[in-house]
């Protein structure tokens, strides 16, 4: 167990933490959530000791055993992939490295053999017998081929080295376990191999992340940050998200005498409870969630912004028809004869490892870039709106965000576009904000901002997930649930995809895969699966998002 006790930590005059009281208990996974730059790393390196609070301290249970995941990928370019795994349990690393040494020695003495004893001893009682097995079948896990075991990291890609850092984190079974974006560079394959390590693993998880299907898959607790204070809540992400903001209406909605509220709540934690009862965790999950009280669902004060695309016409029966399309770049074939029909309903998500193909064919369907050869045709009455991945070049010198977005707005007078400003977060003065000088996540909120005001019925997205935080995500997640049109899109947001997509089409080797169905249905198709093996023979690694 863990605890931190009337933790503080502050900066000159930010303040990150404020007498934070919490404690992590063995057989939870507990998910820190919060806004960019709230704090969750250093809340983690506060836990780790890696930095000391300003005040209060953090207590950990005697005689158990702490690992992070390491962020040094360079720190271990010497030594064997395999040896860097087993460094994650200390003391067993320790022990080998000594019994290594006596053993190599030309001439053993007395109290050579004595203290071989003692460490034929500790090495067994720590699996020394077992660790290279192990560590092995923990690379074996993250999609490092064995044939890598035995190099040294530095003969080893960059982000395969995160990987190895991950199972150094893993391995030995450690009593707290410390993760700081952990998905980070796994392809799907190794996110769910980790996904049910976790789920299976019985004692104390941390974790940072900002990928919502993993928090949901792996997590029992979430520990919100926010304004200094750190709140605990039971339950994954999603059921922290739908109960805070259940409550947050509730707290508006003055009319409602409180015990309408108190059944509409009740009524809440009862589906989600039945819902929870089908995942894998499902015994410890349920006996929490029915642990709860009406008092322990809380509104957040967290600020989501409020994402919306309203058409102003309906699409009408003709979509999009893609005829041949063919495109070369720099001598490689990106689009090879591509023919498709979209539909007015359709919700496509475009997966596969070829992500420059997904960028061009967004490009020209936008009529940014030509075809080669082949055509294709808007229906009458579509009308699109475009978000490229690269969303910097959309604006101009000496620009504020008002002044871009007043282009594209209706009403001359930019109360309009400051409505909408304040939907996406940019309140007072920070609608006047200079856009070259706008962070990733904020351009990407003007660009949101800019397609609401076009009021399109097909919206084409590249990426759009790349640099939001996860309220963000959460709120275009449900703003593209609620569109009433035709969406095109890519990312690499497993739950973004699974849930706004009802068409998937992956670009392969082989040509394309179509199906109407949504993501987690597509990848556990068996038929799919058939056509991804062939297609996929001679590929060492398959990054479908």
């Amino acid at each position: 167990m863990i605890t931190a006790s009337n933790v503080s930590l502050s900066y000159g005059t930010q303040v990150l933490f404020k007498e934070v009281n919490i404690k992590f208990t063995p057989g939870n996974c507990y998910g820190i959530i919060g806004a960019n730059g709230a704090g969750k790393s250093t809340f983690l390196k506060i836990l780790s000791g890696e930095i000391e609070p300003d005040t209060g301290e953090i207590i950990i249970t005697p005689g158990e055993r702490m690992t992070t995941l390491r962020q040094d990928h360079f720190a271990f370019n010497e030594y064997r992939v395999l040896d860097v795994v087993i460094m994650g349990y200390k003391k067993l690393y320790q022990v080998m490295k000594e019994r290594e040494e006596i053993y190599s020695k030309s001439e053993f003495s007395e109290e050579d053999g004595i203290r071989a004893a003692e460490l034929e001893g500790e090495f067994a009682e720590l699996g020394g017998w077992e660790a290279e097995s192990d560590a092995a079948q923990m690379l074996d896990g993250l999609g490092i081929p064995t044939s890598l075991h035995e190099k040294r990291m530095e003969e080893i890609e960059d982000n395969l080295k995160v990987r190895v850092l991950l199972a150094q984190a893993l391995f030995g079974n450690p009593d707290i376990l410390l993760l700081d974006e952990p998905t980070n560079h796994l392809d799907l394959e190794s996110i769910h191999w980790l996904e049910d390590y976790l789920e299976n693993f019985n004692n104390t998880v941390i974790v940072v992340s900002h990928d919502r299907h993993f928090l949901n898959s792996v997590c029992t607790h979430i520990c919100d940050i926010d304004f200094g204070k750190i709140q605990l809540y039971v339950g994954n992400y999603d059921f922290w998200y739908m109960s805070s903001q259940l409550a947050l209406k509730q707290m508006k909605d003055e009319k409602k005498r409180r015990d309408e509220k108190i059944a509409e709540l009740k009524e809440f934690i009862q589906r989600f409870s039945s819902n929870v009862a089908k995942a894998k965790q499902a015994t410890s999950r349920k006996k929490l969630i029915d642990k709860l009280t009406i008092d322990d669902i809380k509104p957040s004060s967290r600020r989501f912004p409020y994402v919306a695309f309203k058409p102003n016409r309906e699409i009408g029966k003709n979509c999009l028809e893609i005829r041949n399309l063919s495109k070369t770049i720099d001598g490689e074939k990106v689009l090879d004869n591509l023919t498709l029909t979209i539909n007015p309903a359709d919700k496509v998500a475009f997966v596969g490892p070829n992500h420059f193909a997904k960028t061009v064919l967004f490009q020209i369907l936008a009529g940014e870039m030509e075809p080669d050869s082949g055509d294709f045709t808007w229906g009458v009455t579509t009308s699109l709106s475009y978000f490229p991945k690269d969303n910097s070049r959309l604006f101009k010198e000496d620009e504020s965000i008002t002044d871009y977005l007043q282009q594209y707005s209706k009403e001359d007078d930019d109360t309009y576009v400051r409505s909408f400003l304040g939907r996406m977060l940019f309140s007072g003065d920070e609608a006047l904000k200079n856009c070259k000088v706008l962070s990733g996540g904020e351009r990407v909120r003007v660009v949101l901002a800019k397609m609401m005001l076009e009021g399109a019925n097909c919206l084409i997205f590249d990426e759009p997930t790349s640099h939001l935080d996860l309220e963000a995500i959460q709120a275009l997640n449900n703003g593209l649930i609620e569109f009433k049109g035709m969406i095109m899109f890519n990312s690499h947001d497993h739950q973004f995809v699974d849930s706004v997509a009802n068409r998937i089409i992956e670009f392969t080797p082989d040509g394309i895969i179509d199906r109407m169905t949504n993501f987690d249905a597509y990848l556990e198709d068996a038929g799919v699966k058939e056509l991804r093996q062939k297609a996929y023979k001679d590929v060492k690694k398959v990054v479908l998002l």
